[in-house]
């Protein structure tokens, strides 16, 4: 059994669910919330959404899922080496992106847009939302009633949600709708896996998206070479294996990436361990700066390459196009949803349907942030295309 840190969360000590159920007898309360996750309905659909891509534009890019899993990987490897809880920290990973509707962040952003008069939609909030109330697969309540540490660190990985200038008014509905809300200690950070976790998630959307990108042809392995530790590493691998082709390259070079920027992560946080000096992750909570975090010298590259991947590949005509059609394609579906709601299928439309204003847009909203990218598409030919008859 791996050393474990003073700081790391404690199974032992793990202050529970919102509704009392016996203990496990072979899994711990973290490795039963992992469970709980993988076996979930939103986790499924993760297979069918997308980050940048539409799922149908090629079986080879990432996914949302296959996004997950990479994170669960890293911040398992994280989390052992700093001696954490790494069921708690792959728990983190693997539902950190349950709440993204279609289409990625494009789909974030019409839905959100066509929330805006019913206080908006926010992917962090739907994911709370999704494990405290959508999921229904236990008869004695809603959600999947995981423990405090997971909730906690599921809305607070990228650090705290209140403080002077944001009041828990402001947070998005989807949010203050959870009663125990303010039980979840607002104001602090997430514990330590929780704070791998989001960092994990850096690691692996800022790398793959490299390969990604290369593979659909926005970018090129020349055009990465100036910029700071990313070119380095790649003219290294071309000095070293001279006849490898630039897929190879790109993947021996990705591989690299990922090693050094979880090796400049363990330092830094070792750093920061003997600096802070916390005895526990109630402390980590409380230090008011994060204890997980990358060296000074790294954010300049770090800033350099998400301003290139921006520029590149974001904003590239081809996703530009993938957005104009996703877009439309979520406003034609939530404005029909919306006035025709015996149009959603069952149990939908009859929710839907007994609920006007912001209730019943709400209903809509859950429905279309639940669909894959498939599937909306797939809606979006049934409701418009008239020659689709079913």
């Amino acid at each position: 059994m791996e050393k474990r840190a003073p700081y790391a969360t404690r199974h032992e000590d793990s202050r529970g669910r919102f509704f009392e159920e016996a203990p496990s007898a072979t899994r711990t309360p973290f490795q039963r919330d992992r469970d709980r996750i993988i076996h979930s309905t939103a986790f499924r659909r993760l297979k069918q959404k997308t980050q940048v891509f539409v799922a149908h534009e090629g079986d080879h890019f990432r996914t949302r899922l296959t996004h997950s899993l990479e994170v669960a990987q890293i911040s398992r490897s994280i989390a052992r080496t700093l001696g954490l809880d790494e069921d708690l920290a792959e728990t983190l990973a693997l539902s950190h992106d349950l709440g993204h509707p279609p289409f990625g962040h494009a789909g974030e952003d019409q839905l959100d847009a066509c929330m805006e008069p019913y206080e908006g939609f926010d992917h962090n909030a739907q994911s709370l939302r999704i494990v405290t109330r959508l999921e229904r697969r236990y008869p004695l309540f809603n959600g999947l009633n995981l423990t405090w540490e997971t909730l906690e660190g599921l809305v607070k990985h990228n650090g705290p949600l209140t403080g002077p200038d944001t009041p828990v008014t402001a947070l998005p509905i989807a949010f203050r709708d959870f009663a125990p809300l303010e039980q979840l200690e607002l104001d602090q950070f997430a514990g330590p896996e929780a704070q791998v976790a989001a960092l994990s998630d850096d690691i692996a959307y800022n790398n793959h998206d490299i390969d990604d990108g290369i593979a659909a042809g926005l970018f090129t392995v020349d055009d990465l070479l100036e910029l700071p530790v990313v070119g380095d590493v790649f003219r290294g691998v071309r000095m070293e294996f001279r006849d490898l082709d630039d897929r190879m390259v790109t993947y021996e070079a990705v591989r690299r990436l990922i090693g050094l920027w979880i090796n400049d992560l363990v330092l830094e946080t070792g750093a920061r361990v003997k600096r802070l000096k916390p005895h526990s992750a109630a402390e980590v909570r409380a230090l008011g700066e994060p204890l997980i975090g990358f060296s000074e010298g790294l954010e300049g590259p770090q800033r350099a390459l998400r301003t290139f991947l921006y520029s590149r590949m974001y904003k590239h005509y081809r996703v530009n196009r993938m957005r104009s059609k996703a877009k439309r394609v979520l406003a034609d579906l939530f404005e029909v949803f919306l006035n025709e709601p015996q149009t959603l299928p069952p149990p939908w439309n009859g929710a839907a349907m007994k609920e006007e204003g912001a209730r019943r847009a709400r209903i809509v909203c859950d429905y279309m942030a639940g669909m894959t990218d498939t599937y909306a598409l797939e809606e979006h030919r049934r409701l418009f295309d008239t020659s689709a008859l079913t």
